[in-house]
Parts: C-alpha cells; sequence; structure tokens
C-alpha cells in the first residue's frame, strides 16, 4: 500500500474531471469501477477506485482517490493496494508505487 495526499484550491467539477480523466489516460489498462458522493453542511466528498493492470507485478491493482472540496478548499488523497506478491509478506509493490506516482505526477501539474 501507498498512500499520497495534499491540499489544493480549485472548482471542485473541474478537478474531479481533471484527476479522473488523467487517471484514464495515464495508463492503457486503467479503468472506474465505482465511486461514492455525498454532501454535508455545504463540504462535498466523492471517493472513486480505479483499477489496472501491473506488468511489473503481473496482477491488478486499485487506486481509492478521495476529494473533499468546502468552496474552493480541496482535500485529495490517493491510495494505491493489491500490487503486491506473497502469500503473508507484501513484496515487489513496485506496481503500486508507480500507480501511485502517475497520481503524483497529476497533482504537480494540476492548473488550479
Amino acid at each position: 500500500m501507498a498512500k499520497f495526499e495534499c491540499k489544493l484550491r480549485g472548482d471542485f467539477d473541474e478537478t474531479l474531471r481533471y484527476f479522473h480523466d488523467g487517471i484514464l489516460n495515464g495508463s492503457m489498462s486503467a479503468n472506474y469501477e465505482d465511486e461514492s458522493y455525498n454532501m454535508f453542511a455545504g463540504v462535498r466528498c466523492c471517493v472513486r477506485v480505479y483499477e489496472r493492470y501491473s506488468y511489473s507485478g503481473g496482477n491488478r491493482l486499485s487506486l481509492t482517490m478521495t476529494l473533499v472540496g468546502d468552496g474552493e478548499d480541496l482535500f485529495v488523497s490517493a491510495i494505491t493496494s493489491g500490487g503486491s506478491q506473497g502469500l503473508f509478506f507484501k513484496f515487489n509493490t513496485l506496481g503500486e508505487h508507480s500507480f501511485l506516482d502517475k497520481f503524483r505526477e497529476l497533482v504537480e501539474q494540476y492548473p488550479g
């Protein structure tokens, strides 16, 4: 498992679309699995799950992205999982880190 979190500023819907498109365009095997969306007292929260094939691990792994927005104040969290090998211990987590690195690049290039 690998995790990346940060605060941003921008429009919630545009930011959600930016990350969605960036994740799907970042890998030929990436696909969108599902989402949960809620709003409470003006604070919006969307959790999305993406999956892709890891060539280095020879299996599929997931990235769970959470975007929380209060006006233009945004918080994004991305956690990858499932790309390791081994029955009792995790090893060869290169796929997880690679998927997360692609997301980190999206954040660094974020236009907001």
